[in-house]
């Protein structure tokens, strides 16, 4: 069991399930939101905590009574709740409209953010980070924590030197062409000289990798029913995340975080949930492992 920490957001996810796909100026019809626990952050740290780790989860809620339930039932997963703070207004509730195919649109309603960075990040023990947080200035703070333990983020390609991360994982749908043309560019303008990895996902066709010495990875995902796409991405986090913690190297690491996001879209939810990730087979530590594998810098 690893000690994981999560930066990222707790949310209630309103869930509306459409007759047909969203089409620009059409009248669908939808059922009546069915409400659920969602967010980035709580999503991968669910999924991690149902592997059997030690996660804490540093996020922000409102002061309102909803936090107060999302709070309950991080607990009731086995989330530390601890660095999760509150802040004044409302908690985050996202829209998701949810197509016959499994494809999901979310809109957000109302956000708590942090108006600063999370310092408590630095004092809490980890044996790996991952981040998931697009509205805080977080350089300080990751490149510090760099230094102690290996940390996975979201990629946002907006300023340089914004992100220190050993991985960024990104979806190509959220990327440009100047940063698919040349990832690892990218991926070092954003992250510096810690970074190790960049990790592009393709949902349905699966994942590939990029290190730092050349190395040019793919990883193909299983053919299975889609049911729901939300936080799919979030669950593949969540399998990055626990190949990490295992000591595994990156060819061992991308089909497995693959098999995690794949395990997400066949099932319904916004996170990974305990049935489907006993489906999805998961590598003990090598033996003789003690940690993360990086590749050297020539």
């Amino acid at each position: 069991m690893a000690r994981i920490v999560v930066l990222g957001s707790v949310a209630r996810d309103e869930i509306v399930h459409l007759d047909q796909r969203l089409r620009e100026g059409t009248h669908i019809q939808g059922r009546p939101p069915v409400s659920r626990l969602g967010g980035g952050g709580a999503n991968t740290a669910i999924a991690l905590a149902h592997a059997g780790h030690d996660v804490a989860l540093v996020a922000a809620v409102g002061s309102d009574a909803l936090a107060d339930d999302l709070l309950a039932e991080l607990s009731r997963h086995g989330i530390d709740i601890g660095p999760v703070t509150r802040m004044a207004g409302p908690s985050t509730r996202s829209l998701v409209l949810l197509d016959p195919e499994g494809e999901r649109t979310i809109v957000n309603l109302t956000r708590a953010t942090e108006n600063r960075a999370p310092r408590r990040l630095l004092d809490l023990a980890a044996d790996c980070v991952y981040v998931r947080s697009h509205g805080q200035k977080l350089a300080e703070l990751l490149r510090a924590k760099a230094q102690l333990c290996p940390i996975i983020a979201q990629m946002r390609p907006r300023e340089d030197g914004a992100l220190p991360a050993q991985i960024l994982v990104a979806s190509r749908s959220d990327l440009d062409e100047t940063v698919l043309n040349d990832p690892l560019a990218a991926g070092t303008a954003l992250a510096g000289e810690v970074l190790r990895w960049v990790i592009i996902t393709h949902g349905a066709e699966g994942a590939e990798a990029f290190g730092i010495n050349g190395e040019h990875l793919r990883a193909t995902a299983p053919d299975v029913p889609v049911v729901d796409t939300t936080g799919a991405g979030d669950a593949f986090a969540a399998g990055l995340t626990q190949a990490v913690t295992l000591g595994l190297d990156m060819e061992q690491a991308l089909p497995l975080a693959v098999a995690w996001g794949s395990a997400k879209v066949s099932h319904r939810g916004s996170y990974l949930g305990r049935d489907a990730l006993h489906q999805v087979l998961r590598p003990l530590r090598p033996k003789g492992s003690t940690g993360p594998s990086w590749p050297n810098r020539t």
